[in-house]
């Protein structure tokens, strides 16, 4: 375990690397990504303050996961222990309960559904994350985040 200072768009794993290791977040911010056969970016997760971001494949298969920092960013770097995992059991149930829900949002909500799940599970991150990335975390088209915020807008007035 090693706590390290990390530069905005520092890639901190690339998919395909082997020996995968868990992130968490002391300031700062990070986000997993995965690039298509077409080379289209689909966001699994932001890690703002307090968070773990990992990718769980087995330590000795490639990574599925690019992991980059999306603001200057201290880190707690990990080995996959689990000697170790169990000591920030709360960060690991914080996560497994977001993709968890996340899933469930994919399959079912409507565009502004998306929107308003991920402004109540990242309430700070729209003033700090370009609007193309929250369309790709939530599975939508730019336009379509854009007709959601509107959307949003116009039902709480």
């Amino acid at each position: 375990m090693k706590t390290v200072e990390v530069k905005k768009g520092q890639i901190l794993q690339h998919a395909g690397d082997t020996g995968s290791l868990v992130y968490e977040v002391v300031s700062g911010l990070l986000r997993s990504y995965t690039i298509d056969q077409k080379g289209k970016e689909h966001i699994f997760m932001f890690a703002p303050e307090g968070w773990i971001i990992a990718d769980a494949v087995q330590t000795n298969e490639p990574c599925e996961f690019f992991i980059e920092a999306l603001e200057d960013s201290t880190i707690i770097i990990r080995d996959k222990d689990l000697g170790q995992a169990t000591s920030n059991i709360q960060a690991i149930a914080k996560r497994m309960l977001v993709l968890q829900r996340r899933v469930i949002m994919l399959m079912s909500y409507s565009g502004l559904q998306r929107y308003e799940h991920f402004i109540r599970t990242y309430p700070d991150l729209t003033q700090r994350v370009p609007q193309r990335m929250i369309a790709s975390y939530l599975g939508i088209t730019p336009e379509a985040l854009s007709k959601a915020k509107g959307d949003k807008i116009r039902s709480s007035s």
